[in-house]
């Protein structure tokens, strides 16, 4: 018996257990070194860069779960009619308050400098509890669901706020915003496509499986927030920022000292008689404005066919699929789309932005008119897949332009602001989906619509601005 054993006292079923459960954590252990190492790699590691990568990935995948028991609940599980209905009411008790919240997400962000990583994750623990809350309520479609739906919206949408306040706080070396952006994107697209069918395996279950899923993945995300470096609570050299052309800025000369060294009379009472301006995104040109703009479009565009072909594609799926198999296809083409348009971003390394913006701009309105013009499945998948290529070549752009052209010290508030507004153009055009009759060329041409109102206030002054050139070359 003694003879049997090895030097460190285990015996040949010891060993092969261990040896077994060596294999068996292999494929997980492996799959986790790799991971690490593609998101710290090129200095995001020691910048804290590949911590907030991996918590946007944390996430993008509870975010997906909590879209699968809802999408089951409130649009697949019920007639089209009624269906419908669920959506608007939906609509009204989420959406309409959010867009009053949204305007307010960005300025009180601005007052928690120092908290971000508190911020950040509250946002993450306040959408697990509403996951648990939603897991009774989810199965009967009851009303308490929609206060809670709208908790985590709001939620989601105040970390992505902060989330792109923190991006330039982190950036590693020789590494360009647009290029940090890239890797966070990809990674909440990738953790989105895993996250998915497990969302859906868990659903097959039970409906409340996947909002446990989501509590879980979140409670995660809770923890993984207070690892990311402290420097992200610093608001050293911070000013809060209005976005606001620079003519609006132009302020008098302080008038002239008196003998004495005070001010003149005329001052002092301007003092009186109002309030001191508060500071503004100083030195910024117009490229950042034009940019938002052109971006507004995309996310209009964005929010109005997720609704809008959601029921249409029921009403009338692509040729030879179910409902559930046509949302699936448009949904993949989507998200191809922007995965390409986010490797292609950096790729180009934001080489004139300006341009970038304007030509993807066009390269939607263009697909959009045809997809009206001649509208087929197979033109509304190619829309789909445009949109999303165009929206985030269009944002990783919009994110060089703030880089380049805003200082240091109003660019992480610009960041909120800015991102508030795009949020409330997806609510936007999503009201105008939801709201719309279900034909199809009619609502390809009120896709073409939205972004040739976006194109029409924006392109020209974002090729007049390229034409004239950045007084701020600072894109790495």
């Amino acid at each position: 018996m003694t003879a049997a054993r090895s030097s460190d006292g285990s015996g040949p079923l010891h060993r092969a257990v261990r040896a077994m459960g060596r294999a068996l954590r292999a494929p997980f252990t492996g799959t986790a070194r790799g991971i690490r190492r593609a998101t710290h790699a090129h200095g995001a590691g020691e910048s804290g860069l590949g911590k907030l990568i991996e918590l946007h990935a944390v996430n993008g995948a509870g975010d997906v779960m909590i879209t699968v028991a809802l999408a089951s609940t409130v649009f697949f599980s019920v007639p089209t009619d009624e269906a419908r209905g669920r959506v608007a009411l939906y609509l009204a008790v989420t959406m309409a308050p959010f867009t009053l919240l949204a305007p307010v997400i960005g300025p009180l962000l601005d007052r928690l400098p120092h908290g971000r990583r508190a911020a950040m994750a509250g946002a993450m623990f306040a959408r697990a509890v509403l996951a648990i809350t939603m897991s009774g309520a989810v199965a009967t479609g009851g009303l308490e669901l929609y206060p809670a739906a709208l908790g985590v919206l709001v939620c989601s949408k105040a970390y992505g706020v902060v989330r792109s306040a923190v991006v330039p706080r982190l950036l590693p070396p020789r590494f360009s915003l647009v290029k940090a952006n890239s890797r966070v994107t990809l990674a909440g697209l990738l953790a989105t496509g895993v996250a998915a069918p497990i969302g859906a395996g868990l659903q097959s279950i039970g409906s409340p499986w996947p909002l446990y899923g989501a509590c879980v993945i979140f409670l995660g995300g809770t923890v993984l927030a207070f690892t990311l470096p402290h420097k992200v609570d610093s608001a050293k050299g911070e000013r809060k920022a209005r976005l606001v052309l620079p003519h609006e800025e132009a302020a008098p000369a302080p008038p002239p000292r008196t003998a004495k060294g005070g001010r003149s009379g005329s001052t002092k009472a301007g003092r009186r008689n109002g309030r001191e301006k508060p500071p503004g995104l100083r030195s910024v040109g117009p490229s950042v404005l034009h940019g938002l703009q052109a971006n507004a479009a995309h996310r209009a565009l964005s929010g109005f066919l997720i609704f809008f072909l959601a029921f249409l594609l029921r009403e009338h799926p692509l040729a030879g699929q179910s409902a559930a198999v046509s949302l699936g296809i448009v949904g993949v083409a989507a998200g191809a789309g922007n995965a390409c348009g986010t490797a292609v971003g950096s790729w180009l390394r934001a080489r004139g932005p300006e341009v970038i913006v304007a030509t993807v701009l066009g390269l939607a309105l263009g697909v959009a008119v045809l997809a009206a013009v001649f509208f087929s499945t197979v033109m509304v998948a190619a829309l789909a897949a445009v949109a999303g290529f165009t929206q985030a070549l269009s944002k990783l752009s919009l994110d060089a332009m703030i880089q380049r052209d805003v200082p240091e010290e109003v660019r992480t508030s610009a960041f909120a602001r800015s991102e508030t507004l795009l949020q409330m153009s997806w609510v936007v055009g999503g009201a105008i989906g939801i709201a719309l009759p279900l034909n199809g060329v009619l609502g390809m041409s009120v896709a073409a619509g939205l972004l040739a109102l976006g194109a029409a206030a924006s392109v020209r002054g974002l090729l007049g601005a390229a034409r004239r050139g950045s007084p701020h070359p600072r894109v790495a």
